[in-house]
């Protein structure tokens, strides 16, 4: 007999296949609802698990959340150093290989919806939220994240092609110039903004990063400007 809380399904499902489920069903209904607000019953549902399933895997609905944040921010970081390694490792033109890093950045604000709407609730409420959860959020992303930039743009200043005495001033200076705009357009992917909008936003931040972080061309001798002819005046007659 099945049970109040329990959902009738389909073939029965492995242990890990369930945990994918609870905490992508907890990831959409944290992120819809707020911490405070979703319900175990909820994600539950959602996830097509009982209650009990969901006790049996996580102690409780905080550490469910504590887990649901760092796995889903790991997944960004993850798509992030995939980013850099595609558009740093090789750099052939600086400004055309940072633009396009750039772009690919802020896409994860699309192509990781579900995890976007969950930081949006997480901005929300982080004066009720455990500082220790705030800040393992961060490690297990974007500090990463930009970490690992930091990295190469240390490479490429070695290289001669940025000057950064602070790598790591560089990074979130980048990040800043071409990604927060698009973030606080799009009230952080709740409302996307434009391709062509966002093209525009992240163009102007790499040309101003650029102007900052640029290595400066060495300078060579000047030209030796061609001299004009002297013509000697000619007395008029």
């Amino acid at each position: 007999m099945t049970s109040a809380n329990e959902i009738p399904a389909g073939p029965r499902r492995g242990l890990a296949e369930k945990r994918e489920a609870i905490v992508r069903a907890a990831r959409a209904i944290f992120g819809r609802d707020g911490y405070a607000r979703a319900s175990i019953d909820a994600i539950a549902a959602g996830a097509g698990v009982s209650t009990r399933t969901i006790y049996n895997h996580f102690a409780g609905k905080e550490l469910l959340f504590r887990t649901v944040v760092q796995e889903s921010a790991g997944q960004v970081r993850a798509a992030h150093l995939d980013v850099i390694e595609r558009h740093l490792a090789v750099v052939t033109d600086l400004e055309a290989d940072l633009t396009a890093l750039g772009l690919a950045w802020v896409g994860a604000l699309t192509d990781f919806a579900d995890h976007f709407a969950l930081v949006r609730q997480i901005n929300a409420d982080a004066a009720h939220l455990p500082r220790d959860l705030l800040e393992s959020w961060q490690e297990a992303g974007p500090r990463c994240a930009v970490a690992e930039l930091a990295l190469r743009f240390g490479e490429l200043a070695d290289n001669g092609l940025l000057v950064a005495a602070d790598p790591g001033c560089a990074a979130t200076h980048f990040v800043q110039l071409t990604g927060s705009e698009v973030a606080q357009r799009s009230y952080w992917g709740a409302h996307p903004i434009g391709p062509a909008e966002t093209a525009a936003i992240v163009t102007v931040g790499v040309q101003a990063f650029l102007r900052a972080y640029a290595a400066q061309p060495t300078p060579s001798a000047q030209p030796v400007q061609p001299v004009q002819p002297v013509r000697a005046a000619h007395a008029v007659p």
